[in-house]
């Protein structure tokens, strides 16, 4: 277990950083001038994102090269820095007066191929064999969470889509997120609390008294009941009316919702429908997903992740800590006490970190989402709607 203490055993109350530049240490260069330095740890494809505002009232700062490579330690005195990954220029904003350099880095050069793009189809494959395809040709290592491994994909067509876009379409269809960290394309399952190799991720733990600043929001769970996704089977005798209906285990499936601006379905099962469909959820007032899938494993697949989406959403909380902390990081499970009974008794997933550093400290703003526990799922009866 990490707690957010554990960074400030035998540490000095002084927050402390290196930096790099090319891998030329240029962390005394800049440590007089420095106003603030932000850096924001995001979990899905957006990029990790470095501004550094410095002071060039004298002039005599060099602005750096575009596409250089920034490379952060953040920490504070006393205690080991903990690295932040790598980030490449690609943007510098020069004001005066006093003149004033910001120079803003990310996690990814999407200057690079990953945004060109291509037309591309894949057959008979599966997604990590996708994954591992798509990395090499953009020199990443590809980091895959062995659940999405053997993803089977007959076939699917990259069609004017960039590397980056075809990634978010097929980690939103199968319920991955996908970044590029360090050279890494990843590609993990969200509130899972797992590293790519399975691996569990320690809890860390945060008290009321670490924060200065808290939010938390709780949505209408009801606000859509289900989520349909539909396939065409090419065997027209199948189908005539067959459904896939499958719905939370001890969770009532009868109970009305309230209505939604974008629901397709009431409980006459009205859907416009092209094939077979798999229902996750309730039929009161389901999300019915545009996409029609080639297979019944493809559908049932879009349908789980996109359920498990609107299952993390409930819940929200955001804490600001007053003394910053490295080590936590995107996809760690959180435990929070000193709250309302409810925040404190949630499971929590760290979604997003903004680490803050200034000339009056080190702070650090964590964004979390509920952890969605392995749901069980049972087939409903089908009759109703035969």
């Amino acid at each position: 277990m990490i707690t957010h203490n554990a960074i400030a055993i035998g540490a000095d109350l002084a927050p402390a950083f290196m930096l790099t530049l090319s891998g030329r240490n240029i962390t005394e260069n800049i440590s007089s001038r420095l106003i603030a330095m932000t850096m924001t740890d995001n979990r899905g494809f957006e990029a990790d994102q470095l501004d550094i505002t410095l002071d060039d009232s004298d002039g005599f700062l060099a602005m750096p090269a575009r596409g250089a490579v920034l490379e952060l330690f953040l920490g504070w005195k006393g205690s080991a820095l903990i690295g932040k990954g790598q980030f490449t220029v690609d943007e510098i904003e020069y004001t005066g007066a006093p003149d004033i350099m910001t120079i803003r880095a990310r996690s990814a050069d999407f200057r690079g191929a990953m945004n060109t793009s291509r037309e591309e189809s894949y057959h008979d494959t599966t997604l990590g064999a996708v994954i591992e395809l798509i990395a090499k040709r953009n020199k990443l290592k590809a980091n895959l969470a062995k659940v999405f491994a053997n993803i089977a994909v007959q076939h699917i067509d990259q069609s004017q889509e960039s590397d980056s876009q075809f990634l978010v379409r097929l980690a939103k269809r199968n319920g991955a997120e996908v970044s590029v960290k360090n050279g890494e394309l990843l590609f993990l399952k969200p509130g899972s609390n797992l590293t790519a190799s399975g691996q569990p991720i320690p809890i860390a733990t945060v008290e009321r008294a670490d924060g200065d600043k808290h939010q938390f929001s709780i949505a209408d769970r009801l606000a859509y009941s289900g989520v349909v996704a539909r396939w065409l089977d090419t065997d027209s005798a199948k189908q005539a009316k067959q459904k896939v209906k499958l719905q939370r285990k001890n969770e009532p499936s009868t109970k009305s919702a309230p209505s939604h601006p974008n629901a397709k379905a009431s409980a006459d099962h009205s859907i416009p429908s092209t094939g077979n469909e798999y229902l996750v959820g309730d039929v009161n007032n389901v999300l019915v997903l545009p996409t029609i899938y080639a297979a019944k494993e493809q559908a049932m697949q879009a349908a789980q992740a996109e359920w498990d989406q609107q299952q993390r959403l409930v819940a929200k909380f955001t804490i600001s800590l007053a003394r910053g902390n490295p080590l936590l990081y995107p996809e760690m499970p959180l435990r929070v006490k000193g709250f309302k009974s409810i925040i404190d008794q949630q499971e929590w997933t760290i979604i997003k970190l903004e680490h803050s550093l200034t000339r009056d400290g080190f702070t650090t703003k964590l964004s979390l989402e509920m952890k969605l526990s392995d749901v069980k799922y049972e087939e409903a009866d089908n009759s109703a709607s035969s």
